[in-house]
């Protein structure tokens, strides 16, 4: 399973203290592919991004990207090797200006030039972070800073990226947009995405295969549009 994986998730364990959030989580992504994690609040959704990017130390498992093992190493250094994780809540530094979010997003990079030509790629694909890039991030809509939280993680270059409900808040004309930036990334690019949404029906519209999380386990793992289909599935797990 791992080696044709750019992302591998195997026998995970996880949680907080006493309590136990993910039981032996497995799962495998290929390069280039959106794979929605799904399922209710409390599943373990948002605990397996945070596990894979070093927020949270794994109890047990293997984190693989291209072959190399990252369970325990801290999150700068996962960063480092590929990885980028932007959480729920539109994170943006309010008080700072959209280019000096987008700067903080390229730190990890070595060298001023690769910095300056990350920074360039940005604003070639996000215009209207360019047209603003003075501005406060602040005065962003949420939609807005959605974009601006993606393009920042973008700056590190990453190979895998983790999106933690994206969609959350926002206006379903802005979910729209969200949803087909994290399709035009893939394509455009080769992403590998990692996708936990709570709508699960965008989620699969765009994504390559699907997981559902149930209190911490895996109870399904399929081609998106086979997911889609199941009508049992969709009623027990994914609410529509």
């Amino acid at each position: 399973m791992t080696e044709a994986a750019a992302l591998a998730v195997e026998d995970l364990v996880a949680g907080y203290g006493q309590v136990t959030v993910l039981e032996a989580v497995t799962l495998a992504a290929r390069p280039g592919t959106i794979t929605a994690v799904l399922g209710a609040n409390g599943a373990g959704k948002t605990t397996l991004l945070r596990t894979i990017s070093g927020l949270v130390r794994p109890r047990q498992g293997q984190i693989l990207v291209d072959g190399t093992n990252l369970a325990r190493r801290r999150p700068e250094d996962i960063t480092r090797a590929g990885v980028a994780h932007v959480p729920e809540g539109q994170g943006v530094i309010t008080e700072l200006t959209i280019e000096e979010n987008l700067r903080l997003g390229g730190l990890t990079r070595r060298g001023g030039a690769a910095r300056t030509a990350a920074l360039s790629d940005a604003y070639q694909r996000f215009p209207l972070l360019a047209e603003r890039k003075r501005r406060q991030a602040g005065t962003l809509s949420g939609g807005e800073r959605q974009i601006l939280v993606i393009a920042r993680a973008l700056m590190a270059a990453p190979r895998v990226l983790l999106l933690d409900e994206p969609s959350l808040g926002l206006a379903p004309r802005m979910v729209t947009q969200v949803m087909d930036l994290v399709r035009r990334l893939r394509d455009d690019t080769g992403l590998t995405v990692l996708l936990v949404e709570q709508n699960a029906r965008s989620a699969l519209a765009i994504a390559d295969r699907g997981l559902v999380l149930n209190l911490g386990k895996v109870v399904a793992a399929d081609d998106a549009t086979t997911l889609s289909a199941d009508v049992a599935l969709r009623r027990h797990y994914l609410g529509f």
